[in-house]
C-alpha cells in the first residue's frame, strides 16, 4: 500500500540553510504532518512519525497514555531464597526453633535461613528492597540478632501497605538433620510470627541427594513463595 507524508513547521522559518548542516527545529515551531494516499492505495495508514533534531526528538501522533498512580493490586506474589554455610560451634535455628545438630548456620544474625527467606518473599511481593539492604550485615546492631525481629518488620510493612497473608509455601533443603520431628513446631512458630492461621502456612523439607554443599551437610537453603491479599 503506497502512501506519502508531508510535514511543515509553523511559523515557517526564513533563510537558506546549507545542505551539510543539521537544522534544529525552533522550540516554538509547530510540526504538522498529513498522510496522502496515492491513486493505487486502498486505504490510508497513519503511523507515528519521529523527527530527530540534534539531541531532541519530536513525536507526532503519540498515543495518549493515562497518567495514573501505582496500581493497587488485589494480590501480590513474592519469592524468597536464602542459603547459609553450616559450621561447627553455631546453633541451628530454623523458623525460630533451635534444632539439635552438630553444625549451625554461620551468619551475621542468628542465621535462620527460613525466616530470612520468608522476609525476602514478603519484601519482594511488596516491591521493596531485599533483607540485606534493610538489615545490612555490616551493621553491628544486627550482630547475633534474632531473625524474628526481621520478620516482624516485614509483617508491619505488609500491613502498612494494606495487605495480609493469603498463603505461604516454603521448602527447606538440607541433608541433615531430618526435620520431620520438628516440622509442626517450626510451622506453628512461623504462623505465630506472621499472625496467620497455620492452615495457610505450608512447610516442606528435602534432601539434596548428597550432591554439592547442600548434600554434603555443608550448607542449608530455603525457598519461599507468598501470596499477599489486599485487605
Amino acid at each position: 500500500m503506497a502512501t506519502s507524508s508531508s510535514c511543515y513547521t509553523s511559523p515557517i522559518p526564513t533563510g537558506i540553510f546549507p545542505k551539510n548542516k543539521l537544522t534544529q527545529l525552533p522550540s516554538t515551531s509547530v510540526l504538522s504532518c498529513f498522510t496522502r494516499r496515492s491513486p493505487i492505495s486502498l486505504r490510508s495508514v497513519s503511523r507515528p512519525l519521529v523527527i530527530a533534531a540534534a539531541a531532541n526528538a519530536v513525536e507526532v501522533e503519540k498515543p495518549a497514555v493515562a497518567e495514573t498512580p501505582s496500581k493497587i493490586l488485589p494480590f501480590r506474589v513474592g519469592h524468597g531464597f536464602d542459603l547459609h554455610r553450616l559450621e561447627p560451634g553455631y546453633p541451628l535455628i530454623i523458623g525460630g526453633i533451635n534444632i539439635p545438630h552438630e553444625r549451625g548456620c554461620e551468619a551475621h544474625s542468628d542465621g535462620d535461613v527460613l525466616l530470612h527467606c520468608v522476609v525476602d518473599a514478603i519484601l519482594g511481593a511488596l516491591g521493596l528492597p531485599d533483607i540485606g539492604q534493610i538489615f545490612p550485615d555490616n551493621d553491628p546492631k544486627w550482630k547475633g540478632a534474632a531473625s524474628s525481629v526481621f520478620i516482624k518488620e516485614a509483617v508491619r510493612l505488609m500491613h502498612e501497605a494494606g495487605y495480609e497473608l493469603g498463603n505461604l509455601d516454603a521448602t527447606l533443603i538440607l541433608q541433615r538433620p531430618k526435620l520431620s520431628p520438628h516440622k509442626e513446631a517450626i510451622r506453628d512458630n512461623l504462623s505465630l510470627l506472621l499472625g496467620a492461621d497455620p492452615s495457610v502456612v505450608n512447610l516442606k523439607a528435602k534432601t539434596h541427594e548428597k550432591v554439592d554443599s547442600l548434600g554434603e551437610n555443608r550448607s542449608i537453603a530455603a525457598h519461599t513463595v507468598v501470596l499477599l491479599m489486599k485487605k
